[in-house]
């Protein structure tokens, strides 16, 4: 007879773990709204510390690009040397915070460049999102049944205030924070969340 599968374990989330968090004012917000910019931040931080050559391989661009955009993510404070990585002369980054913040009501609407800045920051993200669910679309069928079963498509439509639906998305990330920093158990792996929360007139 095949054996019975091992029951399943849940583990008990911990009290939320605040995550060290860069808010952007409209300078960081300019000085970060580019796309490559973005995407090595992205990587830094998911990946951890690496060197421009090696986030040119990952990302499909030249060294000088990626050396370039690093040294403008230090100048505004989003990077920073990482010591005791690799030999040589060769410089190694790591992220300086685990998240951003984003106020979208701190735009100054008068302002053409940080509206931009904003607008490209919001569309990058959108743009990153899309094709991480895009990645899973293509390769789903090469994870193992458990992965799979634990993917989640979902969405749900509310009736909310604005107060109830910003202390709703507050509480969420409380319960996502709260499995940060769980004991590395057999079978980790890095797992990408997101979260949208979309105001939607009746008509549109």
């Amino acid at each position: 007879m095949p054996e019975k599968p091992e029951p399943f374990e849940p583990v008990a989330p911990a009290e939320p773990v605040e995550p060290s968090v860069r808010v952007l004012d409209a300078r960081a917000l300019r000085g970060l709204a580019h796309p490559l910019r973005m995407r090595l931040l992205t990587v830094l931080r998911q990946d951890g510390p690496a060197t421009a050559s090696q986030l040119a391989e990952r990302l499909g661009e030249s060294s000088g690009a990626t050396s370039y955009h690093l040294r403008q993510l230090g100048a505004h404070g989003f990077v920073e040397d990482a010591p005791g990585h690799g030999k040589g002369r060769e410089r190694w980054w790591r992220a300086s915070h685990d998240a951003t913040l984003f106020d979208e009501t701190l735009v100054d609407e008068s302002d053409p460049a940080t509206r931009g800045a904003a607008d490209v920051f919001l569309h990058e993200i959108a743009t990153i999102h899309a094709q991480e669910v895009g990645t899973w679309l293509a390769t789903g069928h090469t994870w193992s049944a458990g992965w799979r079963r634990a993917s989640d498509f979902s969405d749900f439509t509310l009736r909310l205030t604005a107060e109830q639906t910003d202390e709703l998305v507050h509480r969420l990330h409380d319960v996502i924070n709260s499995y940060r920093d769980l004991p590395e158990a057999e079978g980790t792996q890095t797992v990408r969340f997101h979260t949208h929360a979309l105001p939607r007139n009746a008509d549109a």
